[in-house]
């Protein structure tokens, strides 16, 4: 069996009547961590956006955690969004309820429907973490970073072959964004998948690894100065 979760194949990535990026050649394996960069508007989201289904993929060959998205069917989305976790800026946290009952709530929407396996699950994921302790607090009684924490956690709830990770310290202050990468730093050691879109080229510089970089309307591998 492949190791590839994602391929892409001279891929046009479009959103709309406009073509973002062209000729796309790609491949991610099991394990891997790499970080998407580039300015504003030169097609990291619609990248993002194209992997996770919600722009349709028209021209080239392009595959991700086995769905050939060239094929994807509406119907097919809801179960390739099960395998891809997601991680973004602003955390997006459900402000009226507990972190357990924050994570209570992607789990049954995802099919889950025993009480004591969904608590066990939460537990697990909280504590890969360093969240154990916080499941009775609500969002707005946790730091930014322990946020992010929690988004990370409730990412991993459905066992994700890969993460995307859309700016996950965009809102954060430097020191909070390296604890938060030591997290998903950590993760991935013990052998999650990652792509990452960044501006922070403070954490490419401290946790270096491979970056790809969006710019005039090319997707292309850059080599990171060692320090």
């Amino acid at each position: 069996m492949s190791d590839s979760v994602v391929s892409f194949r001279g891929v046009s990535i479009v959103q709309g009547d406009k073509e973002i990026l062209t000729n796309v050649n790609f491949e991610m394996k099991k394990g891997d961590f790499v970080y998407l960069i580039g300015k504003t508007g030169m097609g990291k989201s619609s990248f993002i956006k194209t992997l996770n289904g919600e722009l349709p993929l028209k021209s080239g060959e392009g595959s991700i955690v086995g769905y050939d998205l060239k094929q994807l069917k509406s119907k097919d989305i809801p179960m390739l969004r099960r395998q891809i976790g997601v991680v973004f800026q602003d955390f997006k946290l459900l402000g009226d309820r507990s972190i357990n009952d924050n994570l209570k709530f992607v789990l049954q929407a995802t099919g889950w429907k025993d009480k004591k396996a969904i608590q066990e699950k939460s537990r697990v994921v909280l504590d890969s973490v360093g969240m154990s302790s916080s499941g009775n607090k609500f969002p707005h009684e946790l730091s930014g970073g322990e946020q992010q924490r929690v988004a990370i956690a409730r990412a991993l709830l459905n066992n994700p072959e890969l993460i995307l990770a859309d700016e996950p310290t965009g809102n954060l202050d430097p020191q909070t964004s390296f604890e938060v990468m030591e997290v998903l730093r950590e993760l991935n050691s013990q052998g999650q998948t990652f792509l990452m879109a960044t501006h922070d080229y403070a954490i490419l510089s401290k946790y270096p690894s491979r970056t790809l970089k969006c710019e005039n309307s090319s997707v292309f591998e850059v080599v990171q100065r060692q320090s």
